[in-house]
């Protein structure tokens, strides 16, 4: 292995982001959905037929096309700008000044250092600048920028822009909390462990307000 093999994998293994935008080519989409589909499976079934794998068998003939359906219109379809939810605002008419706060929004991504899952909760917090957001859009924006080849900082932050957009305000925070199944299930394969990050905007730089929205994730709501 070369120095530069080397440092790839160090930065693979220690899960370290080096960009903060996902790293998209110029022509990331000048292939259809079908042809990309077309691509991968042929991609699968060398990877599997390399490993020593029975194609032939009725268990495992279909998987090749499976996992390409999978990769591009599920797992990764976040990459496609087609895809991106429309961050419908209105007016705050009702004149609500306080931190709206949504919980535990189910992360469902994949590392971009071993293509496996990242499992977890983001919470959400905005203040109103005159502008609210419908609940169901906060969580719409989390699945699209989950699903992408992902690491955990860059999705925290994605999410927070893209609400500080949407809403004209810079008062956004967002929490996660995600296993990496790249540290539970190999190399340390520490099963206990999550991983945690932050994004704080504007107001919710100041600590006593950046408490209180930690105080309010914390609250048991189970009903």
């Amino acid at each position: 292995m070369n120095s530069n093999e080397e440092l790839d994998d160090q930065i693979g293994n220690d899960h370290i982001s080096v960009n903060a935008t996902n790293p998209l080519r110029a022509d990331a989409f000048n292939l259809s959905d079908d042809e990309k589909i077309a691509l991968i499976k042929k991609d699968v079934e060398n990877i599997l037929h390399t490993l020593g794998m029975d194609l032939t068998d009725d268990s495992i003939k279909g998987t090749p096309n499976r996992v390409a359906k999978m990769f591009v219109k599920e797992l990764f379809g976040g990459l496609h700008p087609s895809k991106k939810p429309s961050p419908s605002t209105f007016d705050n008419n009702y004149q609500y000044g306080e931190m709206l706060v949504e919980k535990n929004i189910t992360v469902y991504s994949t590392c971009e250092h071993h293509l496996l899952p990242i499992i977890g909760k983001a919470h959400i917090a905005y203040i109103s600048n005159g502008r609210v957001i419908g609940l169901s859009k906060m969580n719409r924006i989390v699945d699209y920028y989950a699903k992408r080849p992902q690491v955990q900082e860059r999705l925290t932050m994605q999410i927070v822009q893209e609400l500080q957009i949407a809403l004209g305000t810079e008062d956004v925070a967002c929490v996660i909390d995600a296993k990496h199944l790249c540290v539970n299930s190999r190399g340390i394969r520490d099963i206990a462990s999550s991983t945690v990050t932050a994004e704080y905007g504007g107001i919710f730089k100041d600590e006593a307000k950046r408490n209180e929205f930690l105080a309010y994730i914390n609250i048991d709501t189970k009903f």
